[in-house]
């Protein structure tokens, strides 16, 4: 099995017909997922690599079945682009667009809350299930993507798109393979965070450990350690944490929106503390999660 996505997922691509997006729609048509439609406004009838494009989301959804939407418009339409896709039936909503002000992120994040839909992102590449679909930009073209996300028994869930790969790929040479891959998002605000994806991973019986890619700034972690104490979760979990040279330099940006650090509860010497009492192994290198895993999981 997986989480969010799997073999019949269907999908829309908004802002299809943008540099990004069309190289996108290539590559998951190439991986095999079932990218159905796009949308931009003023461009119905044309068409991306064979997908049909649309002025609206609702073009689609009124007429067949669509299970997520991918986001790929320009900061300035993005959260347009979000209640749209909400407002119109859609339950899983991928955003990789990057720069969208906090403010924006906080309000259709609280609507897809009161609407029944779950955010991924923003600033994220997207959901793979190996072998199954991938959603998004996560991995590239479709033979890296497949050498890197081999099918297996591993959660991934990581703030950074290309760490997210770059731990897939270890996990896939080791033998252990990914059974669902989530990149998060490297903002302040997300729409899912580790606590908030981890019972989807308990729930599922193909994920036998979880492996996640960790940045100083926020509060993520602390709340990963509350809920591995307060819900008994049996999955064992190891974490990398990058920066940790920026425990010297408070204030300090280390590549994500995401990654201020505002206060000692935001230092990467903080947040593992927080996660080893928890029960979390973090790893020294990203060579040693697959090991670590292996030990814990048998």
């Amino acid at each position: 099995m997986s989480i969010l996505i799997d073999e019949n997922t269907t999908f829309i691509i908004q802002g299809i017909t943008g540099r990004e997006a069309v190289s996108m729609t290539r590559e998951v048509l190439d991986y095999g997922s079932k990218v159905i439609g796009g949308v931009t406004p003023g461009r119905k009838g044309r068409n991306v690599h064979g997908v049909p494009v649309e002025d609206t989301v609702r073009a689609f959804t009124e007429r067949e079945r669509v299970d997520a939407s991918v986001v790929a418009v320009p900061p300035a339409f993005a959260t347009d682009a979000v209640f749209e896709a909400i407002e119109a039936g859609i339950k899983l909503v991928i955003i990789v667009t990057e720069r969208i002000p906090r403010k924006q992120v906080a309000q259709f994040v609280e609507y897809a809350d009161q609407h029944g839909a779950r955010i991924i992102g923003p600033n994220c590449l997207g959901v793979i299930s190996p072998g199954k679909s991938r959603v998004g930009g996560v991995g590239g073209a479709a033979e890296s993507t497949r050498r890197a996300f081999q099918p297996g028994v591993v959660g991934v869930m990581s703030r950074s798109g290309g760490m997210t790969v770059e731990i897939s790929n270890a996990l896939s040479e080791a033998g252990l393979g990914i059974s669902t891959a989530v990149s998060i998002g490297g903002d302040a605000i997300i729409g899912s965070t580790y606590a908030e994806l981890m019972p989807l991973f308990d729930a599922d019986p193909a994920t036998k450990g979880i492996a996640i890619y960790s940045e100083p700034g926020g509060q993520a972690e602390a709340q990963l350690a509350d809920y591995m104490r307060s819900s008994g979760s049996n999955l064992p979990v190891v974490a990398f944490m990058a920066g940790r040279f920026m425990d010297a330099m408070p204030g300090m940006r280390f590549g994500h929106a995401g990654t201020i650090v505002e206060g000692r509860a935001d230092t990467t010497a903080e947040k593992i503390e927080r996660m080893e009492a928890a029960g979390i192994r973090v790893a020294e290198r990203i060579e040693d999660i697959p090991r670590f895993l292996k030990e814990r999981i048998g």
